[in-house]
């Protein structure tokens, strides 16, 4: 678009290229994003209600007192603070002493010892993500990524060009991969495949055989494994977690994760890449310098935040964490017993990891409900209550509710939902 600078000769001629159009791929990329739909859900919430909003919608839960950090993760940034040592940039890959401690961390859970060489700091998971998806576009090339799965992936994958395929998740087998349709997806143009466990948004925890098992096709084809575990630890049920980079000798691993989970700290954005890669074929390939060639040109997360890294992670304690699993695995229960007593939506699978459970709704039951949108629309306009539409994390008519949250908002949420359902029931002939 060429401006006028101003009228008479000799005006200056601008030259300024238009903004991306509203149907190209940044818009596109952006109006798949949680935060977009959500706000799409929130608009329709009757402002002059009287009741307030219960937000069941989004995966941050520091909105709720039960859950906050630990005091030794708060200690340890205003120790880094006063310390003076971390008010400068940092190096693009970040600093060492929280690259070490980040690399321990990891390694604890892992039959080998990584090397802060290994680890590459992110401003949060989503950085990490951004990152990989970056490194790994080529011309032609395409992802497998799990369906349902965290949208940022599809959108990332949208504005880099790389073409997404995605494998159903399997309710009735605990949103188990489907591994038959992972391999007719792939083929020689298969960059890598993406496991999200503990899930968002399905709140499950895969076994060792079935991890083991996706290794092992992942081998077969070829491609690496992005092992998104920014829910690690999170598993309050039968089965533990286990990190993807246990089968690293048989696949490699690039490991993307944060402490925005384990410590409730999403607004610190300090996340990672870890390279779980024994046998040396990602170095090979020289995956890490692209990684580091890609990190030179983008943000680096807040230096004193790097900086109250190992604090954080040496000096927090174990019951921390006992007490939040405990929290989640009673929130769990609580929204899986209500949702058995509500007609009209189902949930297939009792949730054993992360924040999140998904749960089918079934629009024969429902009257003048057109699809998932339309259901979480009209839940928001009439009860105030914010859900996630399911089709923004390719599962129609299906809805994403958060368990993360204290007992009394849950059940009164949970109960106006039911109300919802019941005020909407079709009448049986």
């Amino acid at each position: 678009m060429e401006g006028n600078g101003g009228a008479g000769a000799g005006a200056t001629r601008w030259h300024i290229s238009r903004p991306s159009a509203p149907g190209g791929p940044l818009a596109d990329a952006g109006s798949m994003s949680i935060r977009a739909v959500l706000g799409r859900v929130f608009s329709s919430v009757d402002a002059s209600g009287a009741r307030p909003v219960l937000t069941l919608g989004s995966g941050d839960p520091t909105a709720c007192a039960s859950f906050r950090p630990p005091p030794e993760a708060d200690d340890a940034v205003v120790d880094a603070l006063r310390s003076g040592k971390y008010n400068g940039y940092s190096p693009t890959v970040g600093v060492l002493p929280a690259r070490r401690a980040v690399a321990d961390y990891l390694s604890r859970d892992l039959p080998y010892q990584l090397s802060p060489d290994d680890i590459y700091l992110t401003s949060g998971c989503c950085q990490a993500i951004d990152v990989m998806i970056s490194v790994l576009a080529q011309p032609g090339s395409n992802i497998l990524l799990p369906k349902p799965g965290f949208p940022l992936y599809e959108s990332r994958t949208m504005f880099s060009n790389l073409e997404a395929r995605h494998f159903n998740l399997i309710p009735e087998k605990g949103w188990e991969a489907d591994l038959e349709a992972m391999q007719a997806l792939a083929d020689e143009n298969t960059v890598a495949m993406v496991i999200i466990n503990p899930s968002n948004p399905c709140g499950s925890v895969y076994s060792h055989d079935h991890l083991a098992k996706i290794a092992e096709t992942a081998r077969k084809l070829g491609i690496i494994i992005i092992a998104d575990e920014v829910y690690d630890h999170l598993a309050f049920g039968n089965k533990p977690f286990i990190p993807m980079g246990v089968f690293a000798d048989i696949v490699p691993v690039i490991t993307v994760g944060s402490i925005s989970k384990r410590w409730l700290v999403p607004g610190w954005r300090l996340g990672w890449i870890a390279m779980c890669d024994p046998n040396g074929i990602l170095k090979e390939a020289k995956v890490d310098k692209s990684i580091e060639s890609y990190i030179n040109i983008t943000n680096d997360p807040a230096t004193f935040i790097q900086g109250a890294v190992p604090q954080i992670i040496a000096n927090t304690k174990e019951d921390y964490f006992n007490k939040i699993l405990n929290l989640l695995r009673h929130s769990a229960d609580l929204c899986y017993g209500k949702i058995k007593e509500i007609r009209g939506i189902t949930c297939p699978h009792k949730p054993e990891g992360s924040m999140f459970v998904m749960v089918k709704l079934d629009l024969s039951c429902l009257d003048g409900m057109q699809d998932d949108l339309d259901f979480c629309c009209k839940l928001a306009k009439e009860e105030s209550v914010i859900v996630l539409p399911g089709s923004a994390l390719g599962m129609k008519d299906w809805i994403r509710i958060t368990f993360a949250s204290d007992v009394p908002t849950l059940e009164n949420a949970l109960e106006r939902i039911k109300s919802f359902c019941q005020r909407h029931a079709k009448v049986e002939a």
